[in-house]
């Protein structure tokens, strides 16, 4: 809110751009989907769900992976948000609430929901994804939205994650898994849009992520190290200046990435 609302310029710009948006979609004729367009994001569709759905859901490593290489246990025990992180505070990734199932991706730099099964844009024609890509508004917003959230992605920072908290073998070779995708989600939306590097002509994104990634970066290392130091302790013996180290580390990375989950 503050980025958008805080100052009177900012808003004016926002309540701008939301008007033009509205207006735009209000009297603009949008163009005919043709049937091969949708007959390619039905096979995209059921492709992707089932490659979330087959991690997410069917692979037995995932929630200790999950638990392991993210914060998420961490945001429960110390109140991060308004209201509890589960439903069910015994429940699995399905009593999750959505935003801190999205924050903890977010807090690692891999943002894993955004992106996980989208690989499958390999699979559409080369001459049918083009035309969409060009003739269809729907779908290269969609594509150049997803690039602007890749860009901000750092398999790198992940990695670091799972090198130091992630113990069990097979959860460690699933997080492995997990970055190759990305890299092959990468490859799949870049052939869509025919750039080098996710987002790349997005000056303004660029310029912002140079500037902030460097101090970023640092948060993240520091939130590793309060992590793997917490974890270590008995559970009746809390370190509350290790808590509050790991809450400025939570709150610093979600002010510098722009990303509240």
């Amino acid at each position: 809110i503050a980025f958008n609302f805080g100052e009177p310029r900012l808003a004016q710009r926002t309540l701008d751009c939301y008007t033009a948006g509205v207006l735009r979609d209000a009297f603009r004729q949008p163009e005919p989907v043709k049937p091969a367009w949708r007959d390619a994001m039905d096979a995209v569709a059921a492709t992707s769900c089932e490659t979330y759905r087959g991690v997410v859901r069917e692979e037995p490593a995932f929630v200790p992976y999950f638990r392991a290489a993210t914060p998420e246990l961490e945001l429960g025990s110390l109140n991060v948000g308004s209201r509890p992180a589960k439903r069910n505070p015994k429940g699995g990734v399905e009593s999750l609430r959505a935003i801190p199932w999205i924050f903890s991706w977010t807090q690692t730099r891999l943002n894993l929901p955004a992106w996980l099964g989208l690989d499958a844009l390999a699979g559409i024609d080369p001459a049918t994804r083009d035309d969409m890509y060009r003739n269809w508004n729907w779908f290269k917003t969609n594509i150049d939205l997803i690039e602007t959230l890749l860009a901000r992605t750092e398999p790198l920072i992940a990695e670091a994650y799972d090198r130091r908290l992630v113990a069990d073998p097979e959860a460690a070779r699933l997080g492995d898994a997990l970055r190759a995708k990305l890299d092959a989600t990468v490859a799949a939306l870049l052939a869509v849009s025919g750039r080098d590097a996710p987002a790349q002509d997005h000056k303004l994104l660029m310029r912002a992520l140079n500037l902030r990634n460097p101090y970023v970066d640092v948060l993240n290392l520091i939130q590793i190290e309060a992590l793997q130091r917490r974890r270590a302790l008995p559970p009746d013996q809390p370190d509350l200046d290790l808590n509050d180290a790991l809450l400025v580390a939570i709150n610093g990375i979600a002010a510098g990435l722009r990303q509240s989950g």
